[in-house]
């Protein structure tokens, strides 16, 4: 990490730190993002986890709050310290200061977190979604902003405003695996992130997806209902992997590996019959590894050919 961050021009010491705090809570929970992010050249691979870094750490406070802790003053808190760090420009908080810092760098707009943060608070007190235009408010704010968030780090290789839609497509593709991945762990919870109509019309109700959970089994109406918001899923990739070609050069590697990664936990779950009560769907370590050999081969040819491929004057200068 050091390397990367002497890349990136990131030398006073405790914004390091802050830094290399972002990178942990990566590696540690996010395997996917991680992996695709060392396909990034060194100067934005800090960027990118300081990012990963500030969403995992409010997902934490709100899914994962210590007994007899107040999540919801932890996210006030959390907000108004991130808050008057981007409007000063710095922050001694050690994990923001990563994030204030990557902000300033790349001049992220504020409105992307203060969205963000708003569907986190959603998440302390609403258990459902009436409707797919619901759910969408939610999910706008907990990862379509993330894409918009990341872009500035990736680059474009036209305007920004015309990558805008497939980077906040992906990250909502994303998102939207998660829900299919994670309903049992989510039902534990108390929630269910799938439209409540689109389930009606198959029959399907949380008691219903309750039952499964508690006997491990997917019953064929839920089955049924699962297929129909996979198909939904699968739809928003094949928008948003139209939309890699207008990234900068050096980032179509990882994005493209990112997405065909958590695309194929789709596959997984359709595989498997939509068990998804039973067991996790994961890609195995060995296919995770090959595409990742992949992408490296062709980030390399990607860097080799930069100065070549027409980027903005502006991402030229900053990977150099």
């Amino acid at each position: 990490m050091s390397g990367a961050l002497d890349a990136a021009g990131i030398t006073e010491p405790r914004l390091r730190e802050s830094y290399l705090r972002c990178r942990h809570l990566n590696a540690q929970h996010g395997r996917t993002y991680y992996l695709a992010t060392r396909l990034l050249t060194k100067p934005q691979r800090p960027a990118v986890h300081a990012l990963y870094g500030f969403a995992r750490f409010a997902d934490d406070i709100v899914d994962s709050a210590p007994p007899g802790s107040d999540p919801a003053h932890r996210l006030e808190a959390l907000s108004a310290t991130l808050l008057t760090g981007l409007d000063s420009g710095h922050s001694d908080d050690p994990i923001l200061a990563a994030v204030v810092d990557t902000a300033a760098r790349y001049g992220i707009r504020r409105d992307l977190f203060t969205a963000f943060l708003d569907s986190m608070r959603m998440d302390l007190t609403v258990t459902g979604y009436p409707d797919r235009a619901a759910l969408d408010r939610y999910v706008h704010g907990s990862a379509e902003v993330i894409g918009l968030q990341m872009l500035p780090v990736l680059g474009t290789a036209g305007e920004p405003d015309e990558a805008a839609p497939y980077a906040a497509a992906l990250g909502k593709a994303f998102q939207l695996t998660n829900f299919l991945r994670d309903i049992a762990e989510d039902l534990d919870r108390g929630r269910v992130y799938l439209p409540e109509d689109e389930l009606a019309a198959f029959g399907v109700d949380r008691e219903l997806l309750t039952w499964c959970r508690r006997t491990g089994h997917t019953d064929p109406k839920v089955r049924a209902a699962l297929a129909a918001q996979h198909a939904t899923t699968r739809a928003i990739y094949t928008y948003a992997r139209a939309g890699i070609d207008r990234l900068h050069p050096v980032s179509r590697p990882c994005i493209t590996t990112a997405l065909v990664l958590y695309s194929e936990i789709l596959d997984r779950i359709e595989a498997a019959g939509f068990a998804v009560f039973a067991h996790r769907a994961r890609v195995g370590h060995g296919r995770r590894a090959r595409l990742a050999v992949s992408g490296l081969v062709r980030a390399m040819w990607a860097r080799r050919g930069r100065r070549a491929a027409g980027l903005t004057a502006a991402a030229t200068e900053r990977w150099a």
